[in-house]
C-alpha cells in the first residue's frame, strides 16, 4: 500500500542532510521510544521504516537513484496514481493535483501501524485520523486490504492508541490557537474512542484533564458569540453551571480540576459577566446565592438593580434591598442601599443610609452636588444615574450602551403604579451598619478595592479593568485565562495582568468624583421629600433618627466606623436584663481591668438597647460622640422593624494605650466573639442571626469623669 511519507521525513532530516547528520538522526530516531502502551510488533514496524530509510539514504547510489526516480516523480503534476483500497491523504489537500505532489512510499500491511506511529510522531495528526479512523468501522464495510491490517494482533490496539494520542495532541494545538470548542470536540472523539473500545484508561485519564482545564476557555467562547446563537450561549451556561457545581459555589474550595484557584475564578467570573445579559446574570447569581455565597448575593443585587432600572420593574429593586439588609453586617452597602430606597420613592430611607456610609468620595460628590437644599437628595440623584450609568451598566451585555436617566424611570406608568401600592411602612427598612468586612472577594465585584480606615486602595483587580481582559473575539478572550500548567497551551504573557491592573485600581466611583454639573432632577421628589420629613417630626419614634440624620456633619460622617458584631469569657457575659456595671474613673489611669470593664459595660449596654424593651438610656453613660448618635439611630432602626436581638459575648482585651498629649483619650484593641440571635415578630430570623469573631479597636475618651467610647473600627 502506499503512505504519504519520504525516507527524509521518516528520518526527520532536510533533504541536503550530509552522511554524518543521516547517522546522528538515524541514532537519535531509533533510541527515541515510542510510548510503553506500544506493542512491540507497532515497535519492530517503526524501526523497519528507520531502518529502510537509513539504508537508501546511507548508500549514495541508492539515494542517488530514490532522489531522481522518486522525488522528482512525485512533485511533478500529474494523474494522481491510485492507492489501493487504503485512500493516499495529506494534510489540508483533497484534490488530485495536490495528492500528486505529495511524496509516498509503498509499504506492507504489516508495516502500517509502523508508519501511522511516525506520522503521528511528526504532527501529521489529522493525516493520522483520516488514515486510521476508517479501520476501527464497522468490518462489513472494510475491503480485503483493511481486514488483513486489523486482524493482525495487537493492530487494533496500537491503532487506537495512536488515534487517542492524535486527538490529544491536536486537541493542544487546536486550544493553543484560540479554538477551545474545536479542541473540545477533537478531544472528546478520543474519548470516545477509547471508552468504545476499552483501552488505555491512563491516556483517557490525560485527556480528560485537559478537557477539565480546557473548560473556563469553552465558556468565554461560547457566551461571546452572537446572542442569537442561542445553542451555544445554553452550552456556556450549563458548563458554567458544572463547573461551580463541582467548586461549591463561585467562592467554594472545591477542585473542578481547571486548575484556576479562588482568586483565578473570581477574575474568571468577573470576566464572563461582561458577556451576559442582565437576565442571564441574575438567574446565574439569584441561583448560587441560595447556597448561600456573600459574592453570589452581591452579583445577584447588581443585576436585580440593572434590570429593574433598565426595565423599570421596580419589584426587582425592592428584592435587591432585601438582600442588601443582611450583607449590611459585613459590608458598607449603604449607598447601594440608598440608590434603592431612591428608586423605591423611599426618601426618608435614603437620606438615613447616605448618614451611615462611609464612602468618602461619593459622599463630597454628593454634598457638593446638593449645596443649596436642605437634605442630599439633589445630590444622590445625580450619583445615582452616573453610578447605573457607569458602574453598573457596563457589566451587561444587554444594557452596556443604554442610557440611565431617572427621569424616564420615574415617568413609566408601572413604576408609578408600583410605588403607589407600596405600604407605607416599606420606607423603613432595616439599614443597621453590621460589621464592615466584606470578604475580598465580593469587594472585587463591587469594583471597588477594599480599603483601610484612611481609604488607602488595596492593590486588587477592579472592575473597570478585570485582570481576565475580556476581547469581542473568542480567540483574544481564551488567551487570558491564568492557572493553566505547563503541559498543556499557555495564556499570551501578561494575560492576567494582576500586578498592572492594580497598579491603574481605583474606587469604584471615583468616576463620579466631578462629573458636569446638571440640572435638578426629579422636582416631585424633593417635594414629596418634604412631606414626609414633616410626617417624620409629628412622629415621636422618629425623633431620634431626624435628629442623627441632620446633626451631622461631614466630618462626623467620616469618623464613624460601623462595629462589627463582636464576641468574652461566657462566665461574663450579661444577660438583656443585667444593669450596666457602675464604674468611677475620674481619677484613676486607664488600666487593662478598666479597659476589660468599657468593653463589657459597652456591650451589656448594646445588650439591653436591642433587647425586648429597647432600653437604649444605658448608651447615653457608656458612648460618646459620633459613635452615640450611630447607635440610637440603629436601635430606633430595630425598634420600628419589629427585630429584637439576644447577645452572648466573650471579650478578652489584648491591649490599651493611652494618648500621650491627652490623657483623656485612649485606644483598646480587643478580641471580642459575638452571638446574636435575632427574633422578628417571636420568630428566630436566621438572616438576622450570626455568630463572628472580631478584632475591635476602640476609641475612648474621658468625658464627665467616665471613660466613654467614641468610635470602634474592626481590625
Amino acid at each position: 500500500m502506499r503512505i504519504p511519507l519520504d525516507y527524509y521525513r521518516i528520518l526527520g532530516v532536510p533533504i541536503q542532510a550530509a552522511d554524518q547528520q543521516l547517522s546522528q538522526a538515524y541514532h537519535d530516531r531509533v533510541l527515541q521510544l515510542p510510548r510503553r502502551e506500544y506493542s512491540d510488533a507497532a515497535v519492530n514496524a517503526r524501526k523497519q521504516l528507520l531502518d529502510e530509510a537509513y539504508a537508501v539514504l546511507s548508500d549514495s547510489e541508492k539515494r542517488s537513484e530514490y532522489d531522481a526516480n522518486f522525488l522528482a516523480k512525485t512533485y511533478e503534476l500529474g494523474v494522481r496514481q491510485p492507492a489501493p483500497e487504503l485512500p493516499v491523504a495529506v494534510k489540508g489537500s483533497g484534490n488530485a493535483e495536490s495528492s500528486a505532489r505529495t511524496p509516498w512510499i509503498e509499504i506492507s500491511n504489516e508495516q502500517f501501524v509502523g508508519a501511522l506511529l511516525l506520522l503521528h510522531e511528526l504532527g501529521e495528526y489529522e493525516l493520522v485520523l483520516k488514515l486510521g479512523r476508517p479501520l476501527l468501522s464497522d468490518p462489513d464495510h472494510l475491503g480485503p486490504e483493511q481486514s488483513r491490517i486489523i486482524s493482525a494482533q495487537f493492530a487494533r490496539a496500537d491503532i487506537v492508541l495512536t488515534l487517542a494520542l492524535s486527538c490529544l495532541e491536536l486537541g493542544r494545538e487546536q486550544w493553543q490557537q484560540g479554538q477551545s470548542e474545536k479542541a473540545a470536540n477533537t478531544g472528546q472523539l478520543g474519548q470516545e474512542l477509547l471508552l468504545r473500545e476499552g483501552l488505555f484508561p491512563n491516556v483517557r485519564g490525560e485527556i480528560q484533564a485537559d478537557l477539565y482545564r480546557l473548560r473556563p476557555y469553552r465558556i468565554l467562547e461560547l457566551l461571546s458569540v452572537d446572542e442569537k446563537e442561542d445553542v451555544q450561549r445554553r452550552r456556556g451556561l450549563h458548563l458554567l453551571r458544572d463547573m461551580l457545581q463541582e467548586r461549591g459555589g463561585i467562592d467554594g474550595q472545591g477542585d473542578d480540576q481547571s486548575g484556576l484557584t479562588v482568586d483565578d475564578f473570581l477574575r474568571f467570573i468577573q470576566q464572563i459577566r461582561n458577556y451576559l445579559t442582565a437576565a442571564e446574570q441574575q438567574e446565574l447569581f439569584e441561583l448560587e446565592a441560595r447556597r448561600p455565597s456573600a459574592v453570589a448575593t452581591y452579583l445577584a443585587i447588581y443585576a436585580q438593580i440593572a434590570r429593574g432600572f433598565a426595565q423599570c420593574q421596580p419589584q426587582l429593586i425592592a428584592r435587591a434591598q432585601e438582600l442588601l439588609a443582611p450583607l449590611g453586617r459585613r459590608q458598607d452597602v449603604h449607598l447601594e442601599q440608598a440608590i434603592c430606597a431612591l428608586l423605591l420613592g423611599q426618601t426618608e430611607a435614603a437620606s438615613r443610609a447616605l448618614e451611615l456610609s462611609q464612602e468618602y468620595e461619593p459622599l463630597a460628590f454628593i454634598r457638593e452636588h446638593s449645596q443649596g437644599s436642605p437634605d442630599l437628595l439633589p445630590g444622590l440623584c445625580l450619583y445615582g444615574e452616573r453610578w447605573l450609568q457607569n458602574e453598573v451598566f457596563p457589566h451587561f451585555r444587554d444594557l452596556r450602551d443604554r442610557q440611565a436617566t431617572l427621569r424616564d424611570y420615574f415617568a413609566d406608568d408601572q413604576v408609578q403604579s408600583y410605588l403607589e401600592q407600596l405600604p407605607s411602612s416599606s420606607e423603613e427598612q432595616d439599614l443597621a451598619a453590621m460589621p464592615r468586612g466584606q470578604t475580598q472577594a465580593a469587594q472585587t465585584f463591587s469594583g471597588e478595592p477594599p480599603t483601610t480606615r484612611h481609604g488607602a486602595a488595596v492593590a486588587v483587580p477592579t472592575a473597570s479593568s478585570p485582570p481576565l481582559t475580556a476581547a469581542p473575539t473568542a480567540t483574544a478572550a481564551t488567551a487570558m485565562v491564568p492557572g493553566l500548567p505547563d503541559a498543556t497551551p499557555q495564556p499570551e504573557a501578561g494575560g492576567r495582568g494582576a500586578e498592572s491592573d492594580a497598579s491603574q485600581t481605583t474606587r469604584r466611583r471615583r468616576r463620579a468624583s466631578s462629573p458636569p454639573k446638571l440640572t435638578r432632577v426629579l422636582p416631585w421628589v424633593l417635594l414629596s421629600l418634604v412631606g414626609l420629613l414633616l410626617v417624620g417630626w409629628l412622629l415621636s419614634q422618629a425623633y431620634g433618627l431626624v435628629r442623627g440624620l441632620f446633626v451631622g456633619t461631614p466630618e462626623t460622617v467620616e469618623n464613624i466606623e460601623p462595629e462589627a458584631p463582636v464576641i468574652s469569657s461566657p462566665t461574663d457575659t450579661p444577660t438583656p436584663t443585667d444593669t450596666p456595671t457602675e464604674f468611677e474613673t475620674s481619677t484613676a489611669e486607664l488600666d487593662a481591668a478598666i479597659a476589660a470593664q468599657v468593653v463589657e459595660t459597652w456591650l451589656a449596654s448594646k445588650s439591653q438597647a436591642f433587647g425586648v424593651e429597647y432600653q437604649s438610656e444605658p448608651l447615653d453613660q457608656i458612648l460618646a460622640e459620633p459613635a452615640l448618635s450611630l447607635w440610637r439611630a440603629r436601635v430606633a432602626d430595630a425598634q420600628q422593624d419589629g427585630l429584637v436581638r439576644e447577645y452572648e459575648h466573650a471579650v478578652e482585651v489584648q491591649s490599651f494605650d493611652v494618648d500621650v498629649s491627652d490623657p483623656d483619650r485612649a485606644t483598646v484593641n480587643a478580641a471580642v466573639r459575638e452571638q446574636a440571635t435575632a427574633y422578628r415578630n417571636g420568630q428566630v430570623d436566621p438572616v438576622n442571626s450570626y455568630d463572628d469573631n472580631l478584632l475591635v479597636r476602640y476609641s475612648l475618651r474621658r468625658q464627665d469623669g467616665r471613660w466613654r467610647i467614641e468610635n470602634m473600627q474592626l481590625l
